[in-house]
């Protein structure tokens, strides 16, 4: 969008306010949806209105309401123009974006900037009154929201938000809108990716979605953001490639030392030291302890002695160590016992 259509895109918004607030004739009437939808200042509360105007919270619910529905029928019968042209802005850009969009993002993306308060909520409030659209009120799950309402009310896009998160739930892991597109009955996966971000129970990282708690889609620390980087990276890394890789990611807060993300791999047990400074992650299956005791582990699980070629063959399955780091735990240290040329069992056990 151009500077001048952005510039007429938030004339727009502005005389579409202007114009639905001169249909009202009352100045208290007025008063009480300024302050209700915070369209020049922050939004208030019936409480705090009804102290204003001297009159309860209950009498300023039933003016809202009712100032609300004669609003709506002149939007319908077309007496409000400039409502009209940003109706048609706001359908246009919803039909293209995946029918439905968070206010936030809605503003953000009309007025090409990011939004102020005093913006989205305008276009709340002149979506509230557009016959073309649907709204969801914000609560504990789902954000506010704007809709195309030939596809839905607000009723049927939390419905559709329902169906998408309980999907990712059975599924377990983070998806992609293209996958879940594969097994859900929506035209498209923009759709999809519009209905996601709705949800106050998801989140997404480059593509995928998943649940908010889930630390690969919505890493909150240090440790999760290091849990992001070596499933990414899909096998072990040193220590100091972790913290060059969050350097170079995209998440918010990327500044960290090199010590700083050491100290967290050693603290978190989802990480597992394989070798000098090289951490894995415990689903990988790399067992914890020294090397003598991943020796002891095998030698216990074969119950028969190895030839220490064999033994270095299952170590190194799980240590990236050197042969000789092995070697020298073989003969050094006192539970191993060598029972045949090149050959250990552990201490005090018979071989079968």
């Amino acid at each position: 969008m151009s500077d001048t259509q952005t510039l007429n895109m938030v004339e727009n918004i502005t005389k579409a306010v202007d114009q639905t607030l001169e249909v009202i004739d009352q100045e208290r009437e007025r008063e009480i949806i300024t302050r209700r939808f915070g369209l020049f200042e922050r939004k208030e509360t019936l409480e705090q209105i009804g102290e204003l105007l001297g009159i309860t919270r209950e009498r300023v619910r039933q003016l809202e309401k009712a100032i609300m529905i004669r609003l709506k029928s002149a939007a319908e019968e077309g007496k409000i123009p400039a409502l009209t042209v940003v109706e048609k802005q706001i359908v246009a850009h919803l039909s293209e974006s995946g029918r439905v969009a968070r206010v936030t993002n809605l503003t953000d993306a009309l007025t090409s900037h990011i939004s102020t308060p005093e913006e989205r909520a305008r276009i709340a409030f002149l979506a509230e009154l557009a016959p073309q659209l649907s709204v969801v009120s914000e609560n504990d799950h789902y954000y506010h929201t704007v809709g195309l309402k030939q596809y839905g009310d607000d009723k049927k896009i939390k419905g559709n938000v329902d169906i998408i998160v309980k999907q990712i739930k059975t599924h377990g892991q983070p998806i992609t809108a293209e996958q879940l597109h594969e097994v859900l009955s929506f035209e498209h996966p923009t759709h999809i990716n519009a209905h996601a971000t709705v949800s106050k129970n998801l989140a997404s990282l480059k593509d995928n979605w998943g649940l908010i708690k889930w630390p690969t889609v919505n890493p909150k620390n240090i440790r999760d953001k290091i849990y992001v980087i070596l499933s990414d990276n899909g096998k072990p890394m040193h220590f100091s490639e972790i913290a060059h890789a969050i350097k170079d990611s995209s998440f918010k807060r990327r500044d960290v030392t090199t010590q700083a993300i050491h100290n967290e791999l050693i603290k978190d047990k989802r990480f597992v030291l394989i070798g000098r400074g090289i951490y894995a992650l415990n689903d990988w299956g790399f067992s914890r302890g020294t090397v003598s005791d991943i020796i002891a582990d095998i030698l216990k699980e074969a119950n028969e002695p190895l030839h220490r070629d064999e033994i270095v063959k299952r170590v190194l399955k799980s240590r990236q160590v050197k042969e000789t780091t092995i070697l020298l735990n073989l003969q050094s240290k006192p539970q191993f016992k060598r029972v045949a040329k090149a050959t250990y069992a552990l201490e005090n056990t018979e071989g079968k």
